[in-house]
């Protein structure tokens, strides 16, 4: 089977296959086709864990996604934070890592709040709302385009471009093709650097500008990472907040009961949703998952939501629990790549959960899903979905 069909990804079938594959500890090799190089597959919570592990031989300068091998490289490795390691690594998460954390949040509690009386007052308007396209999207953009230093009015510009550049195979962002959409990115990101440049801020671009040892370009590389990564993957948990509302009502009512429970519905719900699909790291020595063998160059992906629907770890995985603890989750990866922006997610995710929850008297989908046909985020292309208010 080729893992990498983005097919395989549009139904709620996938959490069957992932979990049977799970329960089994397999490894799987999908050979040559829509990753041209072809490359193996683990889904287990302990699978995944170990070849994340600081320890693993294994490296993302190839890349960390489907498509990328050793013989198949990403442009930006060893460039871009997400695809670096070591002490290039090392020096961009002391670049970037400051603004995307929880302190950082404090700074960004003007536009956390604004934003989150919008969504409510949206809400509350009345009438079904597709969450996934008008809802979700609003909170991650504007946090991360004033983190970057993106002005307001740009915003929705850039929101748009992900779309395309992560759900170009989606039928819903078929207008431009995800190249296209990654070299307007990139372009309007060369624009920014040039302004940074003449007139510098408090912005990351403007810290990232100011390090000698970045060239422009690799500024405009990792201000795109941080887009993407601020943006994409966020939104879907928040859509996915409200796909939990609606299917476990229970939820809301113990929040309406027990408000102290918002931390835990946070974490369950970056569990349940699993944005990121999978992480891919390239082999750096002759190794072996289990008892298979892995061969240095070959490619390995750590199926992050089928690791966070594995039985042997999470009990009744399919449903949403307020009463996991710990919640060891692989939401945000694990290793030396876990998700710089997980505190700043978390945040946005405890603030919609602190405001809506206490007027919100249930959440009814107007229909099933429509998830995105992407094999590396795990979103929604439409989530219709009406609102009660007590």
């Amino acid at each position: 089977m080729d893992l990498a069909n983005p097919d395989l990804y549009v139904t709620d079938r996938r959490f069957a296959m992932w979990q049977e594959y799970a329960t089994a500890d397999a490894r799987v090799w999908s050979p040559p086709g829509a990753s041209p190089g072809g490359f193996w597959s683990v889904f287990s919570h302990r699978d995944c864990a170990a070849v994340l592990s600081p320890k693993a031989p294994y490296t993302s300068e190839y890349g960390m996604m489907l498509g990328f091998d050793a013989e198949h490289r990403d442009d930006a490795g060893g460039r871009m934070i997400v695809a670096s390691d070591g002490q290039r690594h090392s020096d961009l998460k002391r670049l970037i890592g400051p603004f995307l954390s929880r302190l950082r949040a404090q700074d960004l509690t003007e536009v956390l709040q604004r934003e989150v009386r919008e969504i409510a007052d949206r809400l509350r308007a009345g009438g079904p709302a597709d969450i996934a396209t008008d809802i979700g999207p609003r909170l991650p953009a504007a946090v991360v385009c004033a983190v970057i230093g993106v002005p307001r009015q740009d915003r929705e510009q850039l929101i748009e471009l992900t779309n395309h550049a992560f759900g170009g195979d989606d039928g819903h962002f078929d207008k431009m093709p995800p190249g296209e959409a990654h070299m307007e990115i990139l372009g309007y990101f060369a624009e920014l650097v040039e302004e940074r440049r003449r007139h510098p801020g408090e912005d990351l671009v403007s810290a990232l500008v100011a390090d000698e040892r970045l060239s422009d370009e690799d500024v405009i590389l990792n201000c795109d990472n941080v887009l993407i990564g601020g943006n994409e993957t966020t939104r879907h948990s928040i859509t996915g907040m409200f796909h939990a509302l609606a299917r476990f009502p229970e939820v809301l009512r113990a929040l309406h009961e027990d408000p102290g429970l918002t931390d835990a519905a946070v974490e369950e719900i970056i569990r349940w949703t699993s944005p990121a699909a999978h992480v891919l790291r390239v082999a750096t020595e002759d190794t072996e998952v289990g008892d298979q063998p892995v061969r240095k160059g070959e490619a390995m992906v750590a199926w992050l939501s089928a690791a966070n629907r594995d039985e042997r770890v999470f009990a009744d995985p399919h449903t949403v629990r307020l009463d996991r603890g710990p919640n060891r989750h692989l939401g945000f990866g694990t290793g030396p790549h876990h998700c710089l922006g997980s505190a700043l997610a978390r945040v946005e995710l405890h603030e919609l959960l602190r405001v809506l929850t206490p007027g919100l008297a249930a959440v009814e989908l107007a229909g099933e899903p429509t998830w995105m046909r992407s094999n590396l985020v795990q979103g929604y292309s439409r989530l219709t979905a009406s609102t009660t208010w007590h």
